[in-house]
């Protein structure tokens, strides 16, 4: 076999399950920027502002370019990602004068742009126009922001060993051989990343092929030097022990086997037609990737959202202010801020900003037949609304057309969702993941059909958050959340994976709208990774490695 074939089917961690954190690289470049200077052009620079708590503060800066209004900035803006967040970003470009720092009334504001980070990882590439105050275009300028992520574990490598004619120490029997694999950190010291099981009694062995994450072996770069010491262990006499070292660079770009010499530094000094003691081989190599949520992300993978809504009869009447559906102008009732802080994070991962809205356990219009699975804007064709203030109106205005009624039934709704997105996974790319919030009063009356349901979804691009809404005992509820066991269907088959999230709004009565949103949405990068990892289906457009390596196969 070939050393330098690349696996192309992604793989889980060696080490375990990655965090969710992803460090994210930012560079900026502006065009067509306002002329301030009389004299000159513009000297441009960068502010980034990020918004904690409602406060705007800075986080860093560009360095100041001198009279060029088509910038291209070298500074990198370094940020930690969070999906579950909404990261809120201002981008200011000011002309600087003289050593006057930022904020002086010597600086001139050339525009600016709000947005947020999830805007820019969705894109990989944003463009926008730069604004001055009051929402007044800068002219013809923009700032385009580029997004790359650099916390990479992306992979391991499985590497297949052999050795030819090694040298016999041993006194009354062959040599007992091992391999140590080492890598050498930034201030030239050497660290052990592998050794090899010992074979004893072989002149020519072969060992087991081993992993080595890419993170152990060269911290994700694959030219970095590395040094393999091959190290011949004798049984009887140990000390005896020599070894070879050899920069194993040529690995990852080799096409055929790799040989090195195994050199005994002595021998080499002694005698004059010495060559080698020994060659040892690597005779495969695979290259694994390990995709992160932002591979997809940035490859172009979108995130289609829905909303199921409860309205069955136990939410009480919504003209009662009792009512969990009840309509405040000034407060809005437990839905509508579960739906927003969800919805509002989702919406920066799908381009047409357009979201499904269904609604379960009404009578609905015009026969007020009870439904399990109806469009809340009673558009059975397009369930669609734009944006997630288009839920929220339609929201509004489905309350007062239909009767409440029950029982709890979301496996219609579970059931439909999964077929949707089975239509997207019959397509064989990372072209659309789906997550579905549901919000519920209760606990579900088809508790067995809706276990079912949820095994068949756990095989489909699609993540099910569940939100308690109200003072209801949800303890029944925990059975769907997999975090305490495995769920299984009522005749014993488990979850392909880990899909549903529950949590009772009352656990965030206190806290900010945000911290519900953290909690349930801080599952899915994995999810949508363990989903494509499963199918060995890679990014559309591969971020990490866009070429592959020589001699890999696809």
């Amino acid at each position: 076999t070939s050393a330098g074939r690349e696996a192309t089917s992604p793989a889980t961690s060696l080490s375990g399950p990655a965090t969710c954190v992803s460090k994210v690289e930012l560079r900026v470049s502006c065009k067509a920027l306002l002329d301030r200077d009389t004299l000159n052009k513009s000297d441009p620079c960068v502010m980034l502002m990020v918004q904690t708590n409602g406060q705007w503060t800075e986080l860093d800066r560009t360095e100041v370019i001198k009279s060029n209004l088509h910038p291209v900035f070298a500074k990198v803006f370094s940020l930690d990602y969070y999906f579950e967040e909404v990261q809120k970003l201002r981008f200011e470009v000011y002309d600087i004068h003289g050593t006057h720092s930022i904020g002086t009334r010597d600086d001139d504001f050339l525009g600016g742009v709000e947005c947020t980070l999830g805007q820019i990882v969705a894109q990989k590439k944003m463009v926008k126009p730069l604004l001055l105050k009051y929402g007044k275009y800068a002219g013809k300028s923009t700032i385009t922001v580029h997004a790359e992520e650099i916390s990479g574990n992306n992979g391991y490598v499985e590497l297949s060993f052999c050795a030819k004619k090694l040298d016999d120490k041993d006194l009354f029997s062959k040599s007992d051989p091992f391999l140590e694999i080492y890598r050498i950190n930034d201030d030239e010291t050497e660290q052990l990343v592998h050794r090899t099981e010992v074979i004893k009694n072989n002149l020519n062995p072969v060992w087991e092929p081993f992993k080595v994450s890419l993170i152990s072996l060269c911290s994700c770069d694959e030219d970095r030097k590395r040094l393999c010491n091959c190290c011949i262990h004798f049984h009887y006499a140990s000390h005896f022990t020599s070894h070879f070292a050899s920069d194993l660079s040529p690995v990852f770009s080799a096409l055929f086997k790799v040989t090195w010499d195994c050199v005994n530094p002595k021998y080499k000094q002694k005698k004059r037609n010495y060559k080698n003691s020994g060659v040892v081989i690597l005779s495969d190599l695979k290259l694994h990737r390990v995709y992160s949520f932002l591979d997809y992300i940035m490859g172009g993978c979108q995130i289609h959202f829905t909303v199921a809504i409860d309205f069955t009869a136990s939410n009480g009447d919504p003209r009662n202010s009792c009512s969990l559906h009840y309509i405040n102008p000034y407060q809005p009732n437990e839905y509508l801020k579960a739906l927003i802080a969800v919805g509002e994070i989702c919406q920066d991962y799908d381009s047409d900003k357009r979201f499904s809205a269904l609604g379960f356990g009404a009578r609905i219009p015009p026969n007020y037949e009870v439904s399990h699975d109806f469009a809340i804007n009673f558009n059975p064709e397009d369930d669609e609304c734009e944006e997630i203030q288009g839920v929220v109106e339609a929201y509004q205005n489905c309350l007062p057309k239909i009767q409440l009624y029950g029982p709890t039934n979301v496996s219609p709704i579970i059931n439909r969702i999964a077929k949707l997105a089975a239509g997207d996974g019959n397509i064989k790319d990372a072209s659309r993941y789906h997550i579905l919030l549901i919000l519920t009063d209760g606990v579900v009356t088809d508790m067995a059909d809706t276990r079912e349901a949820i095994v068949r979804a756990s095989y489909q691009p699609l993540s099910i958050i569940i939100v308690g809404v109200g003072n209801a005992d949800f303890t029944d509820m925990q059975i769907l959340d997999g975090d305490d066991g495995v769920l299984r269907s009522p005749k014993g088959e488990p979850v392909l994976r880990d899909i549903v999230q529950f949590v009772p709004f009352r656990d965030f009565k206190t806290a900010s709208p945000a911290a519900l949103a953290k909690c349930v949405l801080a599952e899915v990068p994995k999810q949508v990774v363990e989903y494509y990892s499963h199918k060995a289906i890679s990014p559309i457009r591969d971020c990490v490695n866009p070429a592959p390596l020589p001699g890999s196969t696809n």
